[in-house]
């Protein structure tokens, strides 16, 4: 007995850009037409995120090239952006916009001021301001509306403190709030400040010193997992973020040069390794095996527990869950397994696959739900489906899948001289880098 057939080629890539060209509507249709705010959920009453909007920048250019919007149209959104965010109040009010070229966290839709007491992040500052790049790579043509999404993209960034977010040190901090100034918690370890420091770097206002980055790859975790040595982080969200804008592939800092490989092949085998979790499934989780996999950062079923003693089960709400380690309740983050197409479409492609035709529960206006659980008890028995959409779920789906397909994004910030800049300064040498 044979299984299915395969898809052909031509199956393959039509599914892919249908999951694309959902997934984009959650820009098209919630976005702010007269500030390009984009909520960070689909949530009544949600906040606009500033790493959304950030995605949102980098997914237009995708958009006019698949034929989903026009040039025209994603010009003028792109245009409202940056106009908003260059309007938009900074300084050490509690009420800003943000503060030395940082951005809130989260800014009320209909202001476009800071919201929920939420912290300035340098993180989602990285995330927006590489999209103002990608959009400043994209729109280069002659006509006043390109030129202008041009000059602010270059005053925005050229805008970004990045020293005085070190606070004294040699890492990054989080993040700073009016109220009580810089956060405890610096970037250290690997993770999605990889962009962050590559951008810091570039800046040819305000440049971190190259210091900085050897201080953040001084504190990395190389591990032996299953047989595979790779530089070790929990969530899959923090070997694909950075790579939505970066192409990494054979380019190496002095870290990576040491180990005789690359960041794209270190998150390739990060892919495996979740891959590998799912099949294993070490807690016993119903739903988990070579097609359903995907730990990540991601919204869950509770806080709940269902059981008692040994055999008590609890479950989560938003969270960074990551293997081997956990957390670990059982939840599952589609996106998550999307997002890892360029690194290894030869398990990722399969598992698209069988998300879009057996997992008919997951799928509604966007695309992909963020989120399920199989194993959260329900009365039907089939466990518990997110009912929402997050903007920095949808992002990745459509530029992710546009870099396996394209390329598109990785050539646009090749032509950036800023992130090029940041990069050598990191101490990145080869490929692309040396042609």
């Amino acid at each position: 007995m044979t299984g299915p057939a395969k898809p052909g080629p031509d199956a393959t890539e039509a599914l892919l850009e249908r999951l694309q060209r959902e997934s984009f509507r959650y820009f098209a249709h919630e976005t702010d037409a007269a500030s390009g705010l984009v909520p960070d959920t689909t949530v009544v009453g949600s906040p606009a995120s500033i790493a959304a909007m950030g995605l949102a920048l980098t997914a237009y250019p995708v958009a006019v090239a698949r034929g989903f919007t026009t040039r025209d149209e994603a010009c003028g959104i792109t245009l409202a952006t940056l106009r908003f965010l260059w309007n938009s109040p900074q300084g050490p009010e509690h009420d800003a916009a943000g503060h030395h070229g940082f951005y809130y966290h989260f800014l009320d839709m209909r202001t476009g001021r800071r919201t929920w007491n939420c912290e300035l992040s340098t993180i989602d500052t990285a995330l927006l301001m590489a999209g103002v790049l990608a959009a400043a790579a994209s729109f280069d043509g002659a006509s006043s509306e390109e030129t202008e999404i041009r000059s602010l993209a270059e005053a925005l960034y050229e805008r970004v403190d990045w020293p005085w977010a070190l606070n004294g040190g040699l890492t990054l901090t989080m993040g700073w709030k009016p109220e009580s100034g810089f956060l405890r918690h610096r970037w250290t370890g690997y993770d999605e400040a990889l962009l962050l420091y590559a951008l810091g770097l570039g800046s040819p206002t305000f440049p971190l010193p190259a210091a900085s980055y050897a201080a953040w790859c001084a504190t990395y975790r190389w591990k032996r997992l299953y047989g595979r040595e790779y530089l070790h982080a929990g969530p899959l969200f923090i070997h694909q973020l950075s790579h939505v804008w970066i192409d990494f592939r054979e380019i190496q800092d002095a870290f990576m040069r040491e180990k005789g490989m690359d960041y794209f092949e270190n998150s390739r085998r990060a892919t495996l390794l979740q891959q590998e979790y799912a099949i294993r499934n070490p807690r016993g989780f119903a739903g988990y095996g070579a097609l359903s996999w995907g730990l990540t950062a991601s919204d869950g079923p509770g806080p709940a527990s269902f059981g008692a003693g040994r055999s008590v089960r609890r479950f989560a709400g938003y969270l960074a869950r990551g293997i081997p380690f956990g957390p670990d309740d059982g939840t599952l983050a589609p996106w998550a397994a999307v997002a890892s197409l360029p690194f290894a479409p030869e398990v990722v492609l399969p598992t698209i696959e069988a998300l879009i035709h057996e997992r008919p529960a997951i799928q509604s206006a966007y695309g992909l739900l963020g989120s399920f659980n199989p194993s959260f008890p329900s009365v039907d028995g089939k466990g518990w489906v997110a009912s929402s959409y997050f903007g920095l779920n949808e992002g990745p789906i459509v530029l992710m899948i546009e870099n396996h397909r394209s390329g598109l994004i990785w050539r646009l910030m090749r032509g950036s001289p800023h992130l090029v800049s940041g990069l050598r300064r990191a101490g990145f040498r080869g490929g692309w880098l040396e042609r």
